[in-house]
């Protein structure tokens, strides 16, 4: 592949929801979660912090359990034929989130991503613990992209980043194009091109 193209989760691929709220709905946390995640938005509480209170509430629940929910989340239309236009363009697709890796991992092979980051929980014999094992944050985002690049040998200036909010930024600044797709007033600003749509494939119109 000549090129990496990274995409956001949370308010991109799953529009007008989380995946984290939307786990959290089963959980029964879903009051506390979104609490945290506006606090979030608003800057009052970084991500670790989200993390921990999310956790909590995974304890006793088996991965298995939690991926069989995965297949009900709102998913934006058009994921596998952007995956698969990206792949035919010369353009590796890559997950860069602030979800924890069960849903990116869920969605790689649901859809073909090569890989994927985030926040890992904590699990002993396929059952979480309600602890937070390792935490990832927005420059831990940029920094998988950068990664990438490295081992791919690609010059990140040649990669594109697509996402919607306040934790792409620092990931948008480190790539030589960046999308903007449904984006808050902040994401839209950073990037270097805006899209909206119902279906993902409208980031692919007017791409080179």
């Amino acid at each position: 592949m000549e090129r990496l193209i990274f995409f956001d989760i949370d308010g991109t691929l799953v529009p007008d929801t989380s995946t984290g709220s939307f786990i959290a709905k089963r959980l029964g946390s879903l009051e506390q979660m979104a609490a945290a995640e506006r606090a979030y938005e608003e800057g009052r509480i970084d991500n670790s912090e989200v993390c921990a209170i999310d956790a909590a509430a995974w304890r006793g629940y088996r991965r298995a359990e939690v991926e069989s929910w995965l297949d009900e989340l709102p998913l934006i239309a058009g994921i596998r034929e952007t995956v698969d236009a990206c792949r035919g363009a010369g353009m590796e697709p890559h997950l860069a989130s602030l979800a924890w890796t069960v849903v990116g991992e869920y969605l790689c092979r649901r859809f073909g991503f090569a890989g994927c980051c985030g926040p890992v929980l904590e699990e002993e014999d396929g059952v979480f613990t309600g602890r937070v094992k390792r935490v990832f944050d927005e420059y831990d985002k940029r920094d998988y992209a950068l990664g990438v690049c490295a081992e791919r040998g690609i010059d990140p200036a040649r990669c594109i980043a697509v996402g919607d909010s306040r934790s792409d930024l620092p990931l948008f600044a480190a790539v030589g194009k960046s999308i903007a797709f449904n984006g808050s007033s902040a994401a839209r600003a950073a990037a270097t091109r805006c899209v909206d749509g119902p279906s993902l494939t409208a980031i692919l119109k007017n791409q080179d």
